[in-house]
């Protein structure tokens, strides 16, 4: 080796030993350590790739760890009694049928609006699957601002930002799989049966219910607490972190 090779490799060393320290701080998570590691390698020769990937794999990671929350959410809830048999996100009869379920349960006829309410579950758990492409939809489109802000947020932060732009777009979605599913499972059915039997009733108050709008209320209520806690455990439980990528990017 050449006497005057000496001082660059040892500043080259150098350079790298505290490149390293960084990264190997928690603090290299954030965008700032980023930037300023990427910052210090141009500075002596480094190619703009080392920032590129940096952020495309932050992106990548966090879009994969809502496709992995998101399947999983949409398996549990999509499987018979997801919604029914779960004491969380059970959908309960609309409140203006409190008058109609009371009325029944005192002349004996309980299992009319106990059937409509396992009906509900069972619409809401039919149309589950149907809304992972409309998350999965929703994650493509994120841009990288949202990827930053969702990556630097709290653990819920991905759900919130589905639940502030996305509700809308989903509840459109989900809106047409509703009223097929409630007609599928026969919930229309059950609740004609149920309001013709109160009707025959003297002295009873007419009520009204919006089944559908009900049921994908709390079926979208159901699909983000859960997609909530898919995020957290993904960003806080090693074990969550099904794939190489997502090891790597919540690895702090």
């Amino acid at each position: 080796m050449k006497k005057e090779d000496v001082l660059p490799l040892k500043f080259i060393s150098m350079m790298v030993a505290i490149l390293l320290m960084y990264m190997t701080t928690p603090l290299f998570a954030s965008n700032f350590w980023i930037e300023k590691g990427t910052e210090f390698l141009k500075s002596f020769g480094g190619s703009e790739t080392a920032k590129e990937l940096s952020i495309e794999e932050i992106g990548s990671g966090l879009k994969e760890a809502l496709r992995v929350g998101s399947g999983n959410v949409v398996k549990q809830l999509g499987a018979t009694d997801g919604f029914n048999k779960d004491s969380t996100i059970h959908i309960p009869l609309p409140p203006s049928l409190d008058k109609v379920k009371t009325i029944l349960s005192r002349v004996g006829m309980s299992s009319l609006f106990e059937d409509l309410e396992l009906k509900l579950n069972r619409a809401a758990e039919l149309a589950t699957p149907k809304a992972k492409q409309l998350f999965l939809d929703s994650i493509s489109k994120m841009t990288f601002q949202d990827v930053k802000q969702i990556y630097e947020g709290p653990n819920d932060a991905a759900t919130q930002y589905f639940k502030s732009k996305m509700t809308p777009d989903l509840a459109a979605g989900m809106k047409p799989v509703i009223e097929n599913s409630l007609s599928e499972v026969g919930a229309i059915r059950a609740y004609d049966t149920m309001m013709a039997k109160y009707k025959s009733l003297p002295f009873v108050p007419d009520v009204r219910a919006r089944l559908t709008e009900h049921v994908i209320e709390k079926g979208m209520d159901g699909i983000f607490y859960y997609v909530a806690k898919e995020e957290a455990a993904i960003r806080q439980n090693p074990a969550k972190r099904t794939t190489e990528l997502l090891k790597k990017i919540f690895t702090k």
